[in-house]
């Protein structure tokens, strides 16, 4: 019997489209973050072809539907062919899809330039005779991963650009993950992503994380995350001088296993970079546009970084766009004669796609005309009300929260901090029941989290932690 509105129980369809689909697709595509194993044999878990979506809902080819908890990778901020945001599209459509934006430039690329530097994390003024660290310029790209290169390359070529050659590395927090390509992979440390490609990847130097999960017991958020900061004074002491960057998630690790810290961290972080002469690359593609209870992360700490990468939310999940927002100082460094050599040639061919910035402007003005984070608040109330029973849960080590972000983390021993072995894929089990019950739920490993569209309604919030406990029960029986 398939569930299709969680009150009623129907029959199955007389004709399975979603099968039908299956087989074309295993026949032809390769699908991202997959054994594609999984999908074929007896113990096959089926794929689900989805046909539309609904606000924070997907609806599959049998008409069966999935609260969609994780936003679709993180992306879906404010539902599912959201009318606002395809209207503008639609709009956007009948006057021009695309332009080449080297020598050429169109208004819905300005507009959104405009309007995030207006919102980006403003920095303290600088002092007499410092550089202004206020974020001024937008860079545009096509995805997360392409943003942290840019991010990664501009910083490099800077300091080339001002004569400090000899900086070259960068630093990175255990733990972090920024991205699959080369660049983006070296400053990453998942070994699930980075040690096939370990020989192909530069050598950042890891400093430990501020993860809050690794506090002494008695310990603060605070005062865990403040006595991470001495291992990043330790690394800067030794290596400032050949350090570009230090390239952070700012108060959350997200694809790490949803590992979070205080904002103090990022407030002593910015000293530290300033006093040491080194950037500071805040990577904000999953953590921005509200999903820590702020627009941006980065004024929870009340700074502004030299880079801040962004991507995910900016288009409410309906286009492929990102943005590297830097200071004036760092743009002032590239420009000059073009025979002096010192241009930023990095390109993509669509950087700047209207439609994708089109779309990005209906989100901001999603933002600016609705009280998006009031709202939010209240929802992340209710998540934490729903999932606090499970913190003394005997294979539970922590149920942990920074906003519309949540996280519950599955152990064998609760004691110890012991994991299940991996091999168990005990994550899977809460993932297929899920499915099951009609909620997309994609745990990291053996983490479960939520982070859902911010249409989510409290009964679906209800829904969600329900179907979790379930699929943790059956997962550690």
């Amino acid at each position: 019997m398939i569930r299709d509105d969680h009150s009623k129980m129907t029959a199955p369809p007389p004709s399975d489209r979603n099968a039908s689909l299956r087989e074309r697709d295993l026949a032809a595509i390769w699908h991202p973050c997959t054994q594609m194993r999984d999908h074929a044999g007896s113990d096959a878990l089926p794929m689900t072809p989805i046909v539309r979506g609904d606000g924070a809902w997907l609806v599959d080819a049998n008409g069966r539907r999935y609260l969609d908890a994780v936003s679709s990778w993180w992306t879906n901020i404010f539902g599912h062919a959201n009318p606002r945001i395809a209207a503008a599209v639609k709009d956007q459509l009948d006057t021009l899809e695309h332009v080449i934006f080297a020598g050429f430039t169109h208004v819905p690329a300005i507009e959104l330039a405009e309007q995030l530097l207006r919102i980006a994390p403003r920095a303290q003024p600088p002092q007499r005779g410092e550089k202004d660290p206020t974020l001024a310029r937008v860079f545009f790209a096509d995805n997360g991963s392409s943003a942290v290169e840019v991010a990664l390359k501009m910083s490099f070529h800077y300091w080339r650009n001002v004569g400090k050659t000899g900086k070259t590395r960068f630093v990175a927090l255990t733990g972090s993950y920024h991205g699959e390509t080369l660049g983006a992979l070296s400053v990453t440390d998942v070994p699930l992503y980075r040690a096939t490609y370990a020989p192909l990847l530069h050598e950042p130097i890891f400093v430990a994380s501020p993860d809050c999960f690794e506090r002494a017991p008695g310990e603060s958020w605070r005062e865990h995350s403040l006595r991470r900061l001495d291992d990043m004074r330790t690394a800067l002491e030794r290596h400032a001088h050949e350090v570009c960057a230090v390239i952070v998630e700012p108060l959350v690790q997200c694809a790490g296993g949803m590992r979070m810290y205080d904002a103090a961290y990022l407030t002593g972080l910015r000293k530290l970079c300033d006093g040491f002469g080194v950037h500071l690359i805040a990577d904000e593609i999953a953590v921005g546009f509200g999903r820590t209870g702020t627009l941006f992360a980065c004024e929870q700490a009340g700074m502004a970084p030299d880079f801040m990468c962004l991507s995910k939310g900016l288009t409410g999940g309906f286009m492929p766009l990102s943005a590297v927002l830097t200071t004036q100082p760092v743009y002032d460094a590239f420009y000059a004669a073009y025979a002096t050599g010192k241009a930023f040639l990095h390109s993509h061919s669509y950087t700047g796609n209207p439609l994708a910035c089109r779309a990005a402007l209906a989100t901001l003005a999603i933002f600016r005309d609705e009280p998006v984070l009031e709202r939010n608040r209240e929802l992340a109330a209710c998540m934490g009300q729903r999932l606090s029973p499970l913190a003394d849960h005997p294979h539970v080590a922590e149920v942990r929260q920074t906003g519309m972000i949540a996280a519950v983390e599955l152990v064998r021993d609760k004691a110890a901090h012991a994991p299940f072995p991996a091999a168990e894929r005990r994550g899977l089990r809460v993932y297929r029941h899920g499915l099951e019950r009609g909620v997309l739920l994609r745990p990291l490993g053996d983490v479960i989290y939520f982070m859902p569209p911010y249409v989510v309604r409290p009964e679906e919030i209800d829904l969600m932690v329900d179907v979790t406990i379930e699929g943790i029960e059956k997962a550690v029986a």
